[in-house]
Order: structure tokens, then sequence, then C-alpha cells
């Protein structure tokens, strides 16, 4: 039987557009904020658009916090964040100035660009990645493809051994990251094309 893939209804997502982007490339996923079907699931996406305090209220007034540990530190599911579900994984943000998910060594701060004619935050837009290490996620993905971003924050990672890829806007910040069958891509595949597409199956496929 193909992978249930569940996209997690937390009330700070583009939920629908990344459920049709799975649609189109043929497979089957469901939306839900309801944690007898999250638990079902054999595969997590972490979605996001908004202020990450508010992201992290929402997760523990849901009772879902106990249980994406439970999912992805104890069964050891595989998960993808993506854009503020990417920095949910951290330990702390300066957004709201508290604490993440906490599963990888790494701090979400604000951009701090040197011209703000020149760099417009929040970062929006089309920009290139460089992969810094092969990754089930990247496969079939080429040298400075073309992802976009909306975000005013972006993650540091302690750990140089988390970061799969990076993108340079002024200055470089870490646009993937993967630490075991944890996922992040601080870009939007449902909205990066066929590269984006190539993602979203490559985690459908893990």
């Amino acid at each position: 039987m193909p992978a249930k893939i569940v996209i997690i209804d937390y009330g700070m997502g583009n939920l629908r557009s990344i459920h049709k982007k799975f649609q189109r490339i043929g497979y089957s996923a469901v939306v839900s904020g309801d944690i007898n079907i999250i638990r079902q699931a054999d595969k997590l996406i972490l979605p996001g658009v908004g202020h990450f305090a508010n992201a992290m209220k929402n997760l523990r007034e849901l009772n879902l916090l106990e249980l994406l540990n439970e999912m992805s530190l104890v069964k050891q599911l595989p998960i993808l964040g993506i854009c503020l579900g990417m920095q949910l994984l951290g330990k702390h943000s300066e957004e709201g100035f508290v604490d993440g998910l906490g599963w990888l060594d790494a701090e979400v701060k604000r951009f701090h660009v040197s011209d703000t004619l020149k760099f417009k935050i929040p970062h929006m837009g089309w920009n290139t990645t460089d992969i810094k290490k092969s990754s089930p996620l990247l496969s079939n993905i080429p040298v400075n493809s073309l992802f976009y971003f909306v975000h005013s924050y972006h993650m540091n990672c302690n750990s140089q051994e988390d970061i799969l890829a990076t993108t340079c806007y002024d200055y470089e910040f870490v646009s993937a990251v993967q630490k075991n069958n944890i996922f992040g891509t601080q870009f939007h595949p449902e909205k990066s094309f066929d590269y984006g597409e190539t993602i979203l199956k490559n985690f459908a496929d893990l």
C-alpha cells in the first residue's frame, strides 16, 4: 500500500497548495490536525506561514507537541518541515523569542542585511541553492537549482552535518536541512515548479 502522507493542519500554513501539488504528482495526501489521523501517518509534512511564536502556541493548544515528538523521535517517521515548518525544528527563534521543537541544534535569526534597499526583507522570490551534501531529499536536483522563498527569518545550524543546502541573500543562510528522518526546506517546494515537485516526490518515496 502507498504511504499515508499527512499534512499537519495547525492553523499556520498554505496547506491546500501542498495538498494539490501532491495530487498533481500522483501521491495521496490528507490535510488534518486530528491526533488520531496524524498518528496513523507513515510520513508527515509540517508546513507553515506566519509567526513562530503563534505556531508553537497553536501546536501546544492542539496537543500536538507530544505526538510530534513521538512520531519523529521515537517512531522516527520521515517528517518534512517547509518554511516556518523548518524553522520550528530548531531550538529557539528570535521571532517571538520562544523555544521551538528542539529537534535540530539550531537557532532562527532575523535577516540583518548590509543594504536594506538592495536586499528587501522579507526575502521574497527565486534564488539558487548550493547543495552541501547528498541526500535522498535532493536526489535529481541539479547544482544551483532555483527555488521560491518568502521569509524574514532563517536558520543557523550549530552542526554542519545537518546542513543539506545553503542560499545567498547578502550572506549565506541555511536553506535545507536533514538530521536522520527529519528534513526541512526554507524554500517552498510546492511553489517551485519542477524541482519543487521532485523534492516532494523524493520525500514521498523515502
